[in-house]
């Protein structure tokens, strides 16, 4: 039995429904329920146990389920958020208590990390861990993250196989919940049906021109894909990106996302918001060696494919998968 958590957010979500598609029903999820609009993520899917974030500790204790593997997938992702405590109680503490619930059941344990620790990518965007000390991320999203990280590292006791996964900027279904959070591609989709255009950030930096602010784009599909591998595989444990391998800039998406839409690109720039400014990731680019070399070998979907799948297939007819 699978537990999942975060399993009405996106990446969750879509895991719950890669499993089922794959004849698995023996799913315990987990997450927050009581938002209307996530609702649609999970009521459709098929599981064992719908379990309330806080509920969880008291209900394995209690019912003792036979959990084969754990893929804690929900966080607090909002890197607008200010406040520590919350990030502390949610994406650290929480953390800690299913790392030690695995180590304890010797359960193999997969959990999001983020790309967000890497910062302003100075030490560049390997998932070595002798840089992990060195990372400094922007905002306390980020840093609670990398808290984590630098946690499990140090610790001794460990569950027989973990994975560290530094999601890079994923795309794809089940996101429409996200709200601002949600990807450039929804947004884009969204601004062209009210305005016939898209607003980007224009740079603050002269190195980069507007629009050629770049970031390293991956199809939530190859995600499931690379999640599934390393929980059947387990090869050695630690940190894994979860990313392309390629920066693309975010006139390229836009321009995809129009053209996934059969029309000509219009695009206009806006400041940056001051409060997202200081913080803003202006390039990132997964390295990937370390996955590739465990014998991963399925090709990443290209930015223009994965574009027009999701676009065609799923927001313009607002498809749950």
């Amino acid at each position: 039995m699978i537990l999942i958590t975060g399993a009405a957010g996106f990446i969750g979500s879509y895991l719950t429904g890669y499993y089922n598609r794959r004849g698995r029903a023996d799913l315990i999820l987990v997450d927050d329920f009581s938002r209307p609009d996530k609702a649609a993520n999970y009521q459709n899917k098929q599981y064992q146990y719908l379990i309330k974030r806080e509920a969880l500790f008291d209900h394995l204790k209690r019912e003792k389920p036979p959990v084969s593997a754990v893929l804690h997938i929900g966080a607090r992702t909002d890197t607008t958020e200010t406040d520590v405590a919350l990030f502390d109680r949610l994406n650290l503490a929480y953390s800690q208590k299913l790392w030690i619930y695995c180590t304890e059941r010797q359960i193999p344990l997969i959990y999001a990390s983020s790309a967000a620790t890497y910062g302003g990518g100075e030490h560049g965007y390997s998932d070595r861990h002798e840089i992990v000390p060195l990372l400094k991320p922007l905002n306390p999203y980020g840093q609670s993250k990398q808290d984590f990280d630098l946690w499990v590292l140090a610790q001794k006791e460990r569950p027989p196989f973990w994975a560290g996964l530094k999601f890079f900027n994923v795309y794809g279904p089940n996101e429409y919940h996200k709200g601002r959070m949600a990807s450039v591609v929804f947004h884009t989709v969204n601004q062209i049906r009210q305005s016939g255009k898209m607003k980007l950030f224009r740079s603050h930096r002269p190195d980069f021109k507007d629009g050629e602010q770049a970031r390293d784009f991956i199809y939530v599909r190859d995600v499931a894909a690379m999640v599934d591998f390393l929980l059947k595989n387990r090869p050695a444990s630690g940190l894994y990106n979860i990313g392309t391998g390629r920066a693309r800039t975010f006139r390229d998406l836009v321009t995809a996302t129009f053209r996934a839409m059969g029309r000509e690109p219009v695009i206009e720039f806006m400041d940056t918001p001051a409060d997202i400014r200081d913080n803003y990731q202006y390039f990132t680019q997964a390295e990937m060696t370390k996955l590739l070399r465990t014998g991963y070998d399925r090709p990443v979907t290209g930015l223009e494919e994965g574009i027009a799948d999701y676009v065609q297939n799923y927001l313009l007819t607002r498809t749950i998968f």
